[in-house]
């Protein structure tokens, strides 16, 4: 059974770091891409990045590309959302994604909202 764990958030002010960790169990991450996503309160989820186990390749959303870094420790099957320079519109609960398959067929399952979903982790930046 795949699970998926989220943790690492909490609040910090508007221009600090948070590292987020997503926890796997279940498969194994060569064969699987992993996105985060997040959703703030009355808005659509929206997504943030994502990694393909199989090649390394990484998407980052416009929003977050330079200030976000994912990452991926494929022997302890986790993945890390490295977030620097918040800012408040980052506010919103984080979710991890999985979804078994290369880059490119993979990520749009996960943007179609299947594959395996973590249970998120709230993240608030204060102004």
């Amino acid at each position: 059974e795949v699970q998926l764990v989220e943790s690492g958030g909490g609040l910090v002010q508007a221009g600090g770091s948070l590292r987020l960790s997503c926890a796997a169990s279940g498969f194994s991450f060569d064969d699987y891409v992993i996105g985060w996503f997040r959703q703030a309160p009355g808005k659509e989820r929206e997504e943030v990045s994502c990694i393909s186990g199989n090649d390394g390749s990484t998407y980052y959303a416009d929003s977050v590309k330079g200030r976000f870094t994912i990452s991926s420790d494929n022997a302890k099957n986790t993945v890390y959302l490295q977030m620097n320079s918040l800012k408040p519109e980052d506010t919103a609960v984080y979710y991890c994604a999985a979804e078994e398959g290369h880059y490119g067929s993979s990520w749009w399952r996960l943007l179609d909202g299947l594959g395996s979903w973590g249970q998120g982790t709230q993240v608030t930046v204060s102004s």
